[in-house]
């Protein structure tokens, strides 16, 4: 597959999500906000808002190009001099504390023409984690994976434990999910395949999201479980910004600021010390903040 080949289709990966998310929460619409990166390439950024369901999402499509910097030479530790990268990357903040925060991207890399990787993942921040949602998402990944190789979800699984992790709050982002990187024709499976694993872990992703939220039975939400909501974004936006790899890649690539923080939720709150001393969910769920978690059985 040629390089183009893989960015029309994550093009319409980005068409049909926004389409299916638009629809379901019917409370709002995507608007497109097309950019041009002056090195090369550029993109279209899809963001809703104040929705039914979603309080701040977005849905970004990207294919960039260009000679590799010195910056992404040492920031990002790239060989070759020229790149191609192309992917289609989401976050969804949701209105209610029970609906939880999704993320999913994925993307195909170039070095050189001759050299390249594909890349994703998807996880789950519940703000409070449910067992049996948390193994019903667990599920649907290993069902997607295992078409494609039966030790993906395995190592994928174990993989976004390690990296949807912040070291200085020891403490996972969420309940995991499958994260990948640098994966190519050494990973058992060919290009062609690497690709339709990313094009359908694209394309399942709003029926994921959609039985998280549609199997929670809701409330109006106290003032206790607010404040544990932003708290819990808090988190969101230390991990973003300092330990994710699609952020330093936006930005030590000269990306468009405005997408490259699009993930960022709209509101979050730091507490000196914050302790969910009266909140008995909250507590339970800053106790199951851990990697190695089995949700499945």
């Amino acid at each position: 597959m040629k390089a183009k080949e893989i960015s029309d289709a994550f093009r319409a990966c980005q068409q049909f999500i926004t389409k299916e998310l638009e629809e379901w929460d019917g409370g709002a619409s995507f608007q497109e906000d097309a950019w041009e990166r002056e090195e090369g390439g550029g993109g279209y950024t899809r963001t809703i808002k104040d929705g039914t369901i979603i309080e701040k999402g977005g849905v970004a499509f990207s294919a960039v190009h260009g000679k590799v910097s010195a910056a992404m030479r040492k920031q990002l530790q790239l060989e070759g001099d020229s790149f191609y990268a192309t992917g289609v990357s989401i976050v969804l903040h949701p209105k209610h504390p029970l609906h939880p925060i999704i993320h999913m991207n994925v993307r195909y890399f170039e070095i050189d023409v001759n050299s390249y990787w594909f890349g994703g993942g998807i996880d789950l921040t519940p703000h409070y984690i449910n067992d049996s949602l948390a193994s019903e998402f667990h599920k649907d990944l290993k069902k997607i994976n295992d078409k494609y190789h039966p030790d993906f979800y395995q190592k994928f699984k174990d993989w976004a434990d390690d990296y949807f992790y912040l070291p200085h709050r020891n403490e996972t982002r969420g309940v995991g999910g499958v994260f990948f990187d640098h994966q190519n024709e050494s990973s058992g499976i060919s290009k062609q395949q690497l690709f339709s694993f990313c094009e359908e872990l694209a394309l399942s992703f709003p029926d994921i999201y959609k039985k998280q939220v549609d199997l929670q039975e809701l409330y109006a939400p106290n003032e206790k479980e607010k404040k544990w909501q932003l708290h819990r974004r808090s988190r969101y936006v230390e991990f973003n910004l300092l330990h994710d790899r699609g952020t330093k890649f936006g930005i030590y690539s000269n990306g468009r600021t405005e997408s490259i923080l699009m993930s960022m939720p709209p509101m979050a709150s730091w507490e000196y010390d914050f302790q969910p001393n009266d909140d008995s969910n909250a507590i339970r769920t800053q106790k199951k903040l851990l990697k190695g978690i089995n949700w499945i059985d």
